[in-house]
């Protein structure tokens, strides 16, 4: 982008004006970033990858974006931004006028204002700014209503909750004594300095408004919980907020003001909660978990007293029994507050279940996602355990995808979307979340469809967590699903980011046939789903696999593209397998597909020669969807 070009939203014409990166340093093809300005709200910059939001330069305050430091008026750009009824557009110069500058989006998706500059008589570009680069620039790094802050001595990122809020569950903040605590109660505001306001997008804005006419709107709305100035210096202009705050940062000597409302008990208190407290669960040790700095702390969890449960499950009935896993029987509940349960419980013959527990606690409590199940707490009695999460009313994908008539109620768009969800909890688990996890038994029954048919990963007693560092480990106890497992972990115990891969590789190919990977395919020479579906891709007959209930209702040219990335996530070779960043990518954008090697698992079928054998060579293996454990089985 070079000076006096706009970027943004002509609304007379309709033309929408962004920038791309290039494929790589000399190929100028459309590449996977996405630099644009965000009309909803207040306006912003957004940098995607592919249609993942990884940086916010957060609303124009009047003398910079709030969320990038050091960029005023006076300095070195001069920045106009015109929000009207005609266009919302991004305009900027270069103070001085005989400078050559430019603004770029490159390959890596770093983006950097740069101008000339003479070294020894020769010019050059030289980067004066550029964003995206540090820890907390990550966008929604520390969850909802929490603020990220960049500690000075080892320049890592430090998580807290906004004031009156503490950590919950899922690893984000929620309200110390609940919403109600919020409405005409006494409640206020408390002052948070020197921030990059929460995304904007999700604001309303009111040019004309004073901030004490701001903070009376706010007030008088039970389901606001934050305002601001439009204006860095507070001279006019409002933006509230409702619901999440989402993507606050602490600068302290940049940004500016937000007025976070608490309830009145808070009013009267100084300190702020922080993200995490030290202890231990009850009587439970947590030494065996992985010695990383932020595991070495306890989830602010909330506890459920065994009353309350025995209350919401009608002393835990049969008519109220989801199911059984491998952990202990799932009950349905309702609190008194009208939320819907599902409580997890801990069968007390189940040794490997108490690991299990621990290991979810210290996971996916301190998770967040919207296609990453809810743990709304847990419940302690005695030599009971219990896990409380979030109801999920359409059951899990397993119960639509492999039974004929459920299977019809799942269009390919729908389907489309479900793998497209999973692919981001995933990538969510090894990328963006404070902790790597590698979550070692995702399949259907462990993926949950809330009741918009939202996909929601859950089960992470067998989830371990990796350091950034971290490529590979490894087990001598081989746990997960057969079918599901991927090659290096199932015979060497092996595991990294690349068995959950291969994991969502089977899945795909489940979800596109209908078909279980664990299933013996009538007029295949092959033992299970990969190798058919492998038979069919190299004769050119990928799409016999389809499921038939979808009739003709889909695009080839998608569901070929989901079959060709299923079939490069099951490659033998670990290396070969793509990243879930690359898998989504993939997905949402029309790039370039290498075509997959030979998968793994797709031994031939040995078929007896006698024609008279008691056994039927044409009948069904029976289906083993254990998930097994060394030395103990689940």
């Amino acid at each position: 982008m070079l000076p006096n070009m706009k970027l943004g939203l002509d609304r007379r014409t309709g033309l929408n004006r962004w920038l791309t990166s290039w494929k790589s340093e000399d190929d100028p093809g459309i590449g996977n970033w996405l630099y644009k300005v965000d009309t909803n709200g207040s306006p912003q910059f957004f940098l995607y990858k592919g249609s993942v939001p990884t940086w916010r330069s957060g609303p124009w305050n009047g003398y910079g974006w709030s969320g990038v430091p050091n960029i005023e008026q006076d300095s070195i750009f001069n920045v106009s931004v015109l929000d009207n009824q005609s266009e919302t557009v991004v305009i900027w110069v270069v103070v001085y006028p005989r400078k050559l500058s430019k603004l770029v989006v490159n390959e890596s998706g770093s983006v950097a204002w740069s101008v000339d500059h003479e070294i020894e008589g020769v010019r050059q570009w030289s980067v004066v700014r550029s964003a995206g680069k540090e820890p907390c620039d990550v966008y929604g790094k520390c969850g909802a209503f929490s603020a990220c802050n960049i500690v000075v001595i080892n320049y890592e990122p430090q998580c807290s909750c906004l004031p009156g809020f503490q950590t919950n569950a899922s690893g984000g903040c929620v309200r110390k004594r609940g919403s109600a605590s919020i409405c005409r109660s006494g409640d206020g505001f408390k002052r948070v300095s020197g921030v990059k306001v929460p995304d904007a997008s999700r604001a309303r804005v009111e040019p004309s408004l004073s901030m004490e006419a701001c903070r009376q709107l706010c007030l008088q709305d039970c389901s606001c919980t934050a305002y601001a100035s439009v204006d860095a210096l507070e001279k006019g202009g409002c933006m509230n907020w409702k619901g999440d705050l989402i993507d606050t940062r602490v600068y302290g000597n940049w940004g500016q003001n937000l007025y976070v409302r608490v309830d009145a008990l808070e009013l009267g208190m100084g300190k702020q909660n922080t993200l995490f407290k030290d202890g231990t669960l009850n009587s439970m040790s947590f030494q065996d978990i992985p010695k990383h700095n932020e595991s070495r702390q306890k989830p602010d969890l909330s506890f459920f007293d065994r009353s309350t449960i025995v209350a919401a499950t009608d002393n835990f009935s049969l008519a109220k029994r989801l199911g059984q896993g491998g952990f202990g029987p799932v009950y349905k509940g309702q609190l008194a507050n009208g939320q819907e349960i599902a409580v997890k419980t801990l069968s007390r013959s189940s040794r490997q279940g108490t690991d299990e527990f621990k290991n979810e606690v210290m996971l996916i409590a301190r998770l967040q996602h919207r296609n990453l199940v809810r743990l709304f707490g847990c419940c302690i009695h005695k030599e009971e355990r219990m896990l409380i999460y979030e109801y999920m009313p359409n059951k899990s994908l397993d119960f639509f995808i492999f039974q004929e008539t459920r299977m019809q109620l799942l269009d390919w768009r729908k389907r489309f979307e479900i793998i497209t969800g999973i692919a981001r909890g995933v990538l969510y688990l090894h990328q963006d979340s404070r902790l790597k996890i590698i979550h070692r038994d995702l399949k259907a029954s462990n993926v949950l469809l809330d009741a918009a048919m939202n996909p929601k990963i859950s089960d992470f007693g067998l989830a371990r967590m990796f350091g950034d560092d971290q490529i590979e480990a490894s087990t001598n106890k081989v746990v997960g699903t057969y079918g599901y497992m991927s090659p290096e972990y199932a015979m060497e115990g092996l595991y990294s980011t690349k068995s959950d891969v291969f994991s969502f590789g089977v899945l795909t190919l489940e979800i596109v046939s209908g078909k279980r990977n664990n299933h013996y395919h009538v007029g295949s020479p092959y033992l299970n789903l990969i190798g058919h579906v492998w038979d069919l891709w190299m004769e050119g007959k990928a799409l016999d696999i389809v499921d038939s209930t979808l009739s003709e209702e889909f695009s080839a040219h998608e569901v070929l593209r989901c079959i060709q990335i299923g079939l490069l996530c099951v490659q033998e070779q670990a290396t070969d397998r793509p990243t879930m960043l690359d898998v989504l990518v993939m997905l949402v954008n029309e790039t370039a597909i290498p075509s997959p090697n030979k998968p793994a698992f797709i031994n031939r079928r040995i078929v007896s020669p006698a024609p008279d054998s008691s056994g039927s060579a044409g009948a069904p293996a029976s289906l083993n969807e254990i998930t097994i454990s060394v030395p103990e089985a689940r």
